[in-house]
Protein backbone atom coordinates (compact mmCIF):
# COMPACT_ATOMS: atom_id res chain seq x y z
CA UNK A 1 0.00 0.00 0.00
CA UNK A 2 2.47 2.28 0.66
CA UNK A 3 4.54 1.66 -2.35
CA UNK A 4 1.31 2.66 -4.37
CA UNK A 5 1.00 6.12 -2.28
CA UNK A 6 4.98 6.56 -3.05
CA UNK A 7 4.51 5.68 -6.76
CA UNK A 8 1.48 8.35 -6.65
CA UNK A 9 3.54 10.90 -4.80
CA UNK A 10 6.26 10.63 -6.96
CA UNK A 11 4.07 10.52 -9.90
CA UNK A 12 2.96 13.75 -9.18
CA UNK A 13 5.89 15.66 -8.71
CA UNK A 14 7.63 14.19 -11.74
CA UNK A 15 4.50 15.31 -14.19
CA UNK A 16 4.28 18.46 -12.65
CA UNK A 17 7.94 19.38 -12.78
CA UNK A 18 7.30 18.04 -16.53
CA UNK A 19 4.65 20.69 -17.25
CA UNK A 20 6.20 23.29 -15.65
CA UNK A 21 9.76 22.91 -17.59
CA UNK A 22 7.40 22.41 -20.94
CA UNK A 23 5.07 25.04 -20.23
CA UNK A 24 1.99 24.82 -23.35
CA UNK A 25 -1.46 24.49 -23.30
CA UNK A 26 -2.09 20.94 -21.88
CA UNK A 27 -5.84 21.09 -20.33
CA UNK A 28 -4.88 18.14 -17.66
CA UNK A 29 -6.53 17.54 -14.46
CA UNK A 30 -4.38 16.13 -11.15
CA UNK A 31 -5.04 12.20 -12.49
CA UNK A 32 -3.55 13.08 -15.86
CA UNK A 33 -0.31 14.62 -14.44
CA UNK A 34 -0.31 11.56 -12.04
CA UNK A 35 -0.43 8.85 -14.74
CA UNK A 36 1.93 11.51 -17.06
CA UNK A 37 4.27 11.35 -14.47
CA UNK A 38 3.69 7.64 -13.69
CA UNK A 39 4.33 6.60 -17.19
CA UNK A 40 7.26 9.03 -16.96
CA UNK A 41 8.62 7.11 -14.44
CA UNK A 42 8.36 3.92 -15.94
CA UNK A 43 10.46 5.29 -19.44
CA UNK A 44 13.02 6.67 -17.27
CA UNK A 45 13.21 3.45 -15.29
CA UNK A 46 13.34 1.41 -18.67
CA UNK A 47 15.88 4.16 -19.85
CA UNK A 48 18.19 3.84 -16.90
CA UNK A 49 18.17 -0.52 -16.95
CA UNK A 50 19.11 -0.34 -21.01
CA UNK A 51 21.99 2.32 -19.77
CA UNK A 52 23.36 0.90 -16.81
CA UNK A 53 21.72 -2.94 -15.98
CA UNK A 54 20.70 -1.61 -12.55
CA UNK A 55 18.00 -3.46 -10.91
CA UNK A 56 18.24 -1.24 -7.59
CA UNK A 57 14.44 -0.53 -6.05
CA UNK A 58 13.44 2.63 -3.92
CA UNK A 59 12.97 6.20 -4.23
CA UNK A 60 16.43 7.66 -5.30
CA UNK A 61 17.43 11.07 -7.05
CA UNK A 62 18.59 9.66 -9.96
CA UNK A 63 15.42 7.87 -10.44
CA UNK A 64 13.13 11.16 -9.76
CA UNK A 65 14.99 12.81 -12.46
CA UNK A 66 14.60 10.67 -14.83
CA UNK A 67 11.38 10.40 -14.12
CA UNK A 68 10.92 14.00 -14.76
CA UNK A 69 13.02 13.67 -18.20
CA UNK A 70 10.76 10.74 -18.99
CA UNK A 71 7.86 12.61 -18.54
CA UNK A 72 9.14 15.45 -20.58
CA UNK A 73 9.48 12.91 -22.95
CA UNK A 74 6.19 10.96 -22.89
CA UNK A 75 4.94 14.65 -22.69
CA UNK A 76 6.35 16.07 -25.81
CA UNK A 77 5.55 12.63 -27.74
CA UNK A 78 2.12 13.44 -26.56
CA UNK A 79 1.88 16.91 -27.81
CA UNK A 80 3.67 15.50 -31.31
CA UNK A 81 0.93 12.99 -31.89
CA UNK A 82 -2.21 15.45 -30.95
CA UNK A 83 -0.71 18.13 -33.35
CA UNK A 84 -0.47 15.25 -35.75
CA UNK A 85 -3.96 14.62 -35.41
CA UNK A 86 -5.78 18.61 -35.40
CA UNK A 87 -3.79 18.93 -38.86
Amino acid sequence: MLNFIAWLIVGLIAGALARLIMPGRDPMGIIATILLGIVGSIVGGLVSWAIWGSDARGLQPAGLLLSILGAILVLWIWRMTRNRSTV
